[in-house]
């Protein structure tokens, strides 16, 4: 049976479930950063899914990362699969602007995390779960 690793429940939000992975926001409003979750059960490596996961993942790290373009317009979007703290395996989905205080570097190690406030953290799940429900209806962010 599939578990969220204890450190992703304890430093993000959900947004929503796609047909392999769940979807989280970071608690953390200096980046637009997501992070999904394969759901299946003892995998820390892309290599450890299936080969129909592995392509389910592409698309939902592709959707993701247009949802990220559409309402933030980032510079640029950062994906990337470490899990040197999380074994679990997860994919970031980040947005990174010129301005932001990690640019160029890596969002790790940058600085504390800003975690949103109570307001904006509900607004900023809530429309992140929405674009996500109108893509998987009708194939466009809208």
């Amino acid at each position: 049976m599939f578990t969220l690793h204890e450190r992703l429940k304890a430093d993000t939000l959900d947004v929503t479930r796609l047909s392999l992975s769940r979807v989280l926001l970071m608690n953390d409003c200096s980046f637009p950063w997501l992070i999904l979750v394969p759901e299946r059960e003892n995998i820390r490596e892309l290599y450890d899914l299936d080969e129909k996961d592995r392509a389910a993942l592409i698309e939902e790290i592709t959707l993701a990362s247009r949802v990220i373009r559409h309402f933030y317009k980032p510079d640029k979007i950062n994906v990337g699969a470490l899990g040197n703290l999380v074994p679990q395996l997860h994919i970031h989905v980040i947005g990174r602007f010129e301005s932001d205080r990690a640019w160029p570097g890596p969002v790790w190690g940058s600085g504390p995390a800003q975690p949103y406030g109570d307001d904006e953290r509900e607004a900023a799940r809530e429309r992140l779960e929405k674009a996500f429900l109108n893509y998987l209806a009708s194939r466009c962010i809208c």
